[in-house]
């Protein structure tokens, strides 16, 4: 098999293999949060943060504990732990130094723990057998990838405010459209880099 660079994996996780255009991971609150670009961004930047320490952190403990002592069939408890310690403490330091964006999440911050696509990069670094800079190149890649499509469906739907859209697609129905026509788009790019 032929070894991928960390950079080609971090430029398939933002365009060819996006999160949430490719896999469709992470949609509750990329759907929920994406009404207002400045929320959106910051909820981006926070899964971003997330995805990047957590992937690590998963990392050495799938590699140097689980691995090693035969506890393999324990990493979704022990994954689903570390993201919900990490997440707990962004959640604690947001609060404190930025309390607006704090607020602007709301309920969505700590629901960053259930987010699909956060485990969903831990277990990929797994199937995968990403050595330790593909882990990294693919969490960071896979959180810009995330954060330009929840921003991009953000400005389309303050685009869409003042748009005719039929009344019984208004909300999560020209939304979901919306996204689909997203992902079709990004298909264009799967020509560029694949990964898989």
């Amino acid at each position: 098999m032929i070894e991928l660079n960390p950079f080609v994996i971090f430029i398939a996780a933002i365009f060819t293999n996006n999160m949430i255009l490719s896999n469709f991971l992470g949609m509750c609150s990329f759907i929920a949060v994406s009404k207002e670009i400045p929320t959106a961004l910051g909820l981006g930047q926070a899964v971003t943060v997330v995805l990047g320490f957590t992937s690590v952190i998963n990392y050495f403990i799938y590699n140097k504990i689980l691995e090693p002592l035969g506890l393999e069939y324990l990493r979704f408890i022990v994954f689903i732990v570390s993201i919900a310690a990490f997440v707990q403490l962004l959640e604690m330091v947001l609060e404190k130094y930025l309390p607006n964006l704090y607020y602007a999440l709301g309920i969505f911050l700590p629901l960053i723990t259930v987010n699909c696509a956060i485990l969903g990069v831990s277990l990929f670094m797994i199937i995968r057998d990403y050595n330790f800079m593909q882990t990294v190149g693919f969490s960071i890649g896979s959180g810009i990838g995330w954060t330009l499509a929840i921003v991009a469906l953000a400005g389309i739907r303050q685009k869409i405010k003042r748009a005719p859209v039929p009344e019984g697609l208004k909300g999560p129905g020209i939304t979901l459209i919306i996204t689909g026509i997203m992902a079709l788009a990004f298909v264009g790019f799967s020509g560029i880099v694949q990964i898989q």
